[in-house]
């Protein structure tokens, strides 16, 4: 590969990697940390480059996925049909090129007007419900599109979802989807309470919707007032659906699930695009938050023949409104330390109302950002939230300035604990050099103690905070160094909450490795990178040892990973505090499948739907048996695996000779014939 090839590759592991992080934010966690219009431009920058690299794209990168995946409190329930995700429409000439293009996968002639069905999206949570001969069997959501979380007992305590639907012919079974909402004057209503209570508010509706249908305590889920819109079919089992969206939507009315009021059958395009900016123009009156229009092919024929692409289906896009926005005051910029000593300048405005929330800061990214734009203390702002936690401000009004504003620098020296700041070159992000900041202590252990991490249950910001400040906690290994004694006269504790926490540091001595390695907070090194150095490592002191030989062979480590990697383990505090932590805890080394390794050498590419397996599902066969898989189709495939509306990659193979197999020829390579 040459070093032009390398470097894009690079661009796309890191942009994936990004991605991967914003998404499990918004998805599992709900505390998105981006705007959506951040997350859209690394979404398409990402697009953009496996388009023109095809063969440099991986097979794991989330343009193919779902962001998400099942939360660990709940029962995994697999969907019948993945759940797939909609592109989006930015402005007017991304919906008319949209239309275009179907034109082209529908081979239609240009004067053709598609009939359109276009209703709200709404900014909720997406929801699975399978009927099993008209009764409720279970409620899933998302998840990473294939697997979701079991919230059944909750889903059930929605009045407005029917327990059994209103016919006296229903389907053997059928997935019928749709967004889970709170109304934005329960919101409000809701976050009063809370602040009243002393507890925590929620960021957005949205937010709202997603942690009240998560609640593991159904009467907490039924005192919200939740609500759903339903629009969606998955799998369906002895029935025959109508020929089109909206004549599917008055059957979802008739058998007693709510559906939109605002929606229209558009003929072309054009029809469309009035539709659009009516419900633009009405969008803060109406009682649900929503973030643009979902436009779909009327006809079912028409999208099945459209077809997919990876993530998507090419038949139906997200219209996206411009994200909301406001104007404030800065009243100062504050700096916060992060997990890898940088610096991230954060504007401290006058509360404004942004989309239904209060919001008080807005982040401002990086000096660099801060110059391009001129923004100073004193200045009159725009910033927008679009559904974020963290807004940001995208225009200095100028006009309104006095005189009396005043520039910002990020110090010279760390705000916490007076270490020189520094910043590399090539880099944006200034950082802080200390050894010893408290600060850059405090977020290192919230991500070595995290879920994905060493997962230690109940040890919450507030809680590391504490113990940092009290000195208790001054490397990652001291925390399997904590007594009784230690901890039962500090504020918030007493005997039941101090043996819980012990209990669960305790219960985390016997990490995966790959929990150990993400946890351990090797910049640019994330979870899926974690699982494949453990694999092919085996062990930390192999890891440890390894060269940049070694890591490059790694798939998906390039020259900057492997960079980070070995300037982690040539640092001696880094490897001292290893070597101790190492003495208090036992990761367990990932175990070989035990399968026969019948598929060693070989390269699979997949595409398409598989009619019994799923996509992880064989991509896990594939490599328990000692294969690879490939995100595309070159000359060094094996074979080329395809499904129902496989894609362009079928094609390619057949054009280079590579062999292509169905299900039942993949299952007969495994029984070895």
């Amino acid at each position: 590969m040459s070093g032009s090839s390398k470097s894009i590759q690079e661009e796309m592991k890191r942009l994936a990697l990004e991605i991967e992080k914003h998404d499990r934010a918004y998805y599992e966690l709900d505390q998105p940390v981006i705007t959506d219009a951040e997350y859209d431009a690394l979404f398409r920058k990402l697009q953009k480059l496996e388009e023109e690299y095809p063969d440099l794209a991986s097979l794991h990168s989330p343009t193919k996925r779902v962001g998400g995946k099942a939360l660990e409190q709940f029962q995994k329930s697999k969907h019948g049909v993945p759940m797939l995700s909609l592109a989006n429409a930015l402005n007017e000439e991304e919906w008319f090129a949209f239309d275009e293009r179907l034109h082209r996968f529908l081979e239609a002639p240009a004067e053709k007007e598609f009939e359109y069905f276009a209703e709200l999206k709404f900014d909720g949570l997406s929801i699975n419900l399978t009927y099993e001969n008209g009764l409720l069997a279970r409620a899933a959501t998302r998840g990473d599109g294939e697997t979701g979380e079991d919230v059944t007992d909750n889903i059930k305590t929605i009045r407005s979802i029917p327990l059994k639907l209103k016919t006296e012919t229903p389907p053997e079974k059928i997935e019928i989807r749709g967004e889970i909402v709170l109304p934005v004057k329960a919101f409000l209503d809701l976050n009063r309470d809370q602040s009243d209570r002393g507890e925590k508010t929620f960021a957005n509706p949205r937010n709202a919707a997603a942690g009240s249908l998560r609640q593991l305590d159904s009467k907490i889920t039924a005192s919200r007032p939740l609500t759903g819109f339903f629009y969606g079919v998955g799998e369906v089992i002895g029935f025959t659906l109508p020929k089109t969206i909206s004549q599917y939507e008055e059957l979802l009315s008739e058998w007693g699930f709510p559906v939109g009021t605002q929606k229209r059958i558009c003929k072309g395009a054009k029809s469309m695009l009035e539709f659009y900016r009516e419900i633009e123009g009405i969008r803060d009156s109406l009682p649900y938050e929503i973030d643009g229009v979902v436009v779909k092919l009327n006809s079912f024929s028409e999208q099945q023949t459209a077809g997919f692409i990876a993530r998507s289906p090419r038949g139906m896009i997200a219209f996206k409104f411009p994200p909301k926005k406001s104007i404030t005051l800065i009243e100062d910029i504050q700096v916060q330390v992060g997990r890898t000593g940088a610096l991230t300048p954060v504007a401290i405005v006058s509360p404004v109302n942004v989309s239904g929330v209060m919001v008080k800061r807005a982040t401002l990214h990086n000096q660099d950002e801060i110059d391009r734009k001129d923004i100073r203390i004193g200045d009159h702002v725009v910033i927008q939230r679009a559904g974020d936690v963290i807004p940001e401000v995208v225009e200095v009004l100028k006009e309104k300035r006095r005189g009396d504003e005043r520039r910002f620098r990020i110090p010279d020296l760390c705000p916490v604990c007076g270490a020189t700041v520094v910043r590399g070159e090539g880099e944006a992000v200034s950082r802080c050099s200390g050894r010893n900041c408290i600060a850059k202590l405090k977020e290192r252990i919230k991500h070595f103690v995290q879920k994905d991490a060493l997962n230690i249950e109940g040890l919450g910001d507030k809680i590391v905070d504490q113990w940092v400040d009290e000195g208790l906690v001054k490397r990652l290994h001291d925390l399997f160094d904590l007594h009784y004694d230690d901890l039962i006269s500090l504020e918030g504790f007493a005997d039941k909450s101090v043996r819980k926490i012990l209990n669960a540091i305790d219960a985390a001595r016997s990490p995966e490795l790959y929990r150990l390695i993400f946890g351990l907070g090797v910049r640019h090194v994330g979870e899926a990178t974690a699982k494949l150095l453990a694999i092919r490592f085996k062990s930390i002191l192999n890891l440890s040892q390894a060269t940049r030989e070694d890591l490059l062979e790694v798939d998906g480590i390039g020259d900057e990973m492997a960079t980070s990697i070995l300037s982690f383990f040539s640092n001696h505090e880094h490897l001292d505090e290893l070597e101790t932590l190492l003495s208090k805890i036992q990761p367990i080394e990932p175990k070989a499948s035990g399968k026969a390794q019948i598929f060693e050498g070989k390269i699979f590419v997949l595409t398409g739907t598989l009619p019994n397996l799923g996509r992880s599902d064989a991509e896990k066969i594939i490599e328990d048996h000692g294969g690879k898989v490939s995100g595309s189709v070159s000359k060094k495939t094996s074979f080329v695996l395809a499904g129902a509306e496989a894609g362009s990659k079928l094609e390619k193979a057949r054009s280079l000779g590579v062999p292509i197999i169905d299900e039942a020829g993949f299952q007969e390579l495994l029984r070895g014939h």
